[in-house]
């Protein structure tokens, strides 16, 4: 335990000494308020009050994961690029061990951003909204934390960028290059949801893809409406997401034990 903690102190030393870390977890801030603001300045009712607005006031998630998946990356990558990943792996022997305190301190910090992230997009939300007609009168309830689901919903967004940053930080320590893992986690993203919008598919793997896939099924946490029509539920959706990180993790701590720094 005394080494954990060790680790932890060390790793956090890194994490906050690091430039890119304050660029990256203020970009995801930015990217994830700034975009969804734009979304519901854009919405308007009644040409469209039948809109998931919790859902809506969230869609800044869609570039914010982003900003979070490189900083993820980077915390395992930059090491093997400098060269301090075995300055790490010699202060702390055990590998599972430096990954774990890695891990722990990434949650920790993306945990801090994204509420911030998720608040905001949501107080964007609450105040444009009813400007543009989301009221009582057309059906739409004000978005506002007190309200169950839309608490679910920015709670679960806060666990989804934190889940992500898990995968990315598994990836990259299997992959172990900066370029390759960066790339390899936006295509996980990014790809299915395209895939599956084309609707060149077969229905039955358009409907397995978004519900397995880790970022359709992750965003089911979003929703508060029509929940019986998803492809999968709010929980199941970000339990999907939880596997895809642990599985990620799994390999990227067994490549670690296994290969030379």
């Amino acid at each position: 335990m005394s080494q954990l903690w060790e680790a932890l102190h060390a790793e956090w030393t890194k994490l906050r000494t690091v430039p890119s870390t304050g660029w990256l977890l203020v970009t995801a801030i930015v990217l994830t308020i700034g975009a969804s603001t734009l979304a519901t300045v854009a919405e308007k009712c009644p040409a469209s009050c039948g809109v998931d607005t919790t859902r809506l006031s969230l869609t800044g998630i869609l570039l914010g994961q982003a900003a979070v998946a490189v900083l993820a990356v980077l915390v395992m990558t930059g090491e093997y690029s400098s060269g301090m990943i075995r300055i790490t792996l010699t202060a702390v022997p055990r590998r599972t061990t430096a990954l774990a305190a890695k891990a722990i301190t990434l949650t920790g910090v993306v945990l801090a951003a994204s509420t911030v992230a998720v608040l905001g997009s949501v107080l964007a939300g609450h105040f444009i909204l009813p400007g543009n007609g989301f009221t009582g009168t057309h059906g739409s309830l004000p978005l506002s934390l007190h309200a169950g689901p839309t608490l679910r919903a920015a709670f679960g967004s806060v666990l989804y960028l934190a889940l992500i940053a898990l995968l990315s930080l598994g990836l990259a320590t299997a992959l172990r290059d900066s370029g390759l893992s960066i790339a390899v986690v936006l295509a996980l993203l990014y790809i299915v949801p395209i895939i599956t919008d084309l609707g060149t598919l077969d229905p039955v793997w358009q409907h397995r893809l978004q519900r397995y896939g880790p970022m359709t099924a992750g965003l089911a946490i979003e929703a508060t409406r029509n929940l019986k029509q998803m492809p999968i539920g709010p929980w199941p959706g970000l339990g999907v997401l939880a596997a895809w990180a642990a599985a990620a993790l799994l390999a990227g701590a067994l490549l670690l034990r296994l290969h030379d720094a």
